[in-house]
């Protein structure tokens, strides 16, 4: 779980900051705050810094032999790092009931979710012990446990208003689809929501029972998923309009687009003060690969230029470049503490930059840009440039698609679009891998 820091530990650090005697502790404990960043502001600060500060307090409280402070900033640290809930933190501290009472209404709500529960699981077991009269304790307790887990599975029929069910066997269901995909490493954000939507699906089940070998729907869905993302990229690449922060956006959470290499995006972008990158990745080993975003197809000057009889890098791509090596530079500096810290190894750490599109320079063909960055990353150790073209016909092949590139803006707009479609995309794939 990652790192909490908000308004309830604020109060709570100022609470402790009051109980302390030592200056020594004060000063850390202030420290903390400091980190945190609060006084009404909405982006307080948490991370690994924010735990080695309190953890810090707590060893300054402990060497002054004052215990009292010394729980109360290890409570601090359980809530930073998700060991206690923010209702239980609230409720111990009385952090928004002035100090007085505990929260009425948490009670009535565990009240009535204890007494509905109770009740449930009481006529469930009468319900059994009738249906089953020669069973023993266990068998009852085996039968409840298992209705309980059938209860994450319930289902709303629309020719019963106000009434649900929870059809019998979809628990085991559900644990089964999640370990196929889970041991057959299919790439699903969330192996168990993915496993949860489909147990729920009669539709799906039923296709799933009737594939052969048992993958083909997971695939399709993650491809589909995966060409979806794709269209949107594209759209957005391809809109005179759109600003980078548009571009970041459709780049969101679609880290394969860069290729198999990588395996997500790092959740810290600001790794150096001063620096914050656009989308961190992190390769196979560990190691940082920095993608620097600038605009595509909205790129107010060229690309390329003409130089000696040849097309060169403009100063656009020259500016990008240089500020990717600058994020290098300060990576390779601060190598240590990031690993510490973070745990992201970042000692020769690479970088692409992503700027541009062919259709910003038509009079220009698009195999002279791309031959004129070739050359160009041919002399670069550490950063590759690239068009939004180029990535996006990239990522398109890895989907199966034959015809990746051979489109351009004009026959988009036109209504040409030679590209296949998702569905055809995801059938070609789904027949390549059944065929091999």
């Amino acid at each position: 779980m990652a790192t909490r820091s908000d308004w309830a530990l604020e109060l709570q650090l100022n609470t402790v900051k009051d109980q302390a005697t030592s200056p020594a502790t004060e000063s850390a404990i202030e420290s903390a705050l400091t980190h945190i960043g609060g006084s009404g502001s909405r982006n307080r600060r948490g991370g690994k810094q924010l735990v080695s500060l309190l953890e810090q307090a707590r060893s300054i409280a402990a060497q002054a032999e004052e215990w009292q402070v010394v729980r109360l900033l290890q409570d601090s640290l359980d809530y930073v790092e998700g060991r206690i809930l923010k209702p239980e933190f609230e409720e111990r501290y009385r952090l928004f009931q002035d100090g007085q009472q505990r929260d009425d209404i948490l009670r009535d709500y565990m009240s009535m979710i204890l007494w509905a529960g109770s009740r449930f699981v009481t006529g469930k077991a009468k319900e059994f012990l009738e249906d089953h009269p020669g069973s023993s304790a266990g068998d009852l307790l085996d039968h409840m446990s298992s209705l309980g887990q059938d209860a994450l599975f319930p289902e709303a029929p629309a020719d019963r208003p106000g009434r649900y069910t929870i059809p019998r066997g979809r628990a085991e269901t559900a644990l089964w689809i999640e370990r196929v995909i889970r041991w057959e490493r299919v790439d699903v954000d969330d192996a168990a929501v993915e496993a949860h939507r489909i147990a729920a699906s009669p539709e799906a089940l039923a296709l799933l029972a009737a594939d052969s070998e048992g993958q083909m729907v997971f695939r399709a869905a993650e491809l589909q998923r995966r060409a979806a993302g794709l269209d949107r990229l594209r759209a957005v690449a391809e809109d005179r309009n759109a600003t980078e922060h548009d571009l970041q956006a459709a780049l969101e959470g679609q880290h394969w687009i860069f290729g198999g290499r990588f395996l997500g995006e790092s959740a810290q972008r600001r790794l150096v003060p001063g620096d914050e990158i656009d989308i961190p990745l992190i390769r196979g080993d560990g190691s940082l690969h920095v993608v620097e975003l600038k605009r595509a197809m909205s790129l107010r000057n060229p690309l390329v230029k003409r130089h000696r009889g040849a097309w060169v890098p403009a100063a656009d791509v020259h500016d990008a470049v240089g500020q990717a090596i600058n994020y290098l530079v300060g990576l390779d500096e601060n190598r240590q503490k990031i690993q510490r810290e973070l745990g992201i190894e970042t000692r020769r750490a690479s970088a692409v930059v992503l700027i541009g599109h062919p259709a910003v320079q038509p009079d220009v063909p698009e195999q002279d840009i791309n031959e004129a960055l070739r050359t160009f990353n041919s002399h670069m150790s550490r950063v590759e440039v690239l068009t939004y073209k180029e990535l996006i016909d990239n990522a398109e092949r890895s989907l199966g698609s034959p015809e990746a590139g051979s489109s351009d803006i004009s026959s988009h707009a036109g209504g040409g679009d030679r590209r296949p479609s998702t569905d055809r995309r995801v059938l070609l794939m789904g027949l390549d891998r059944r065929e091999t």
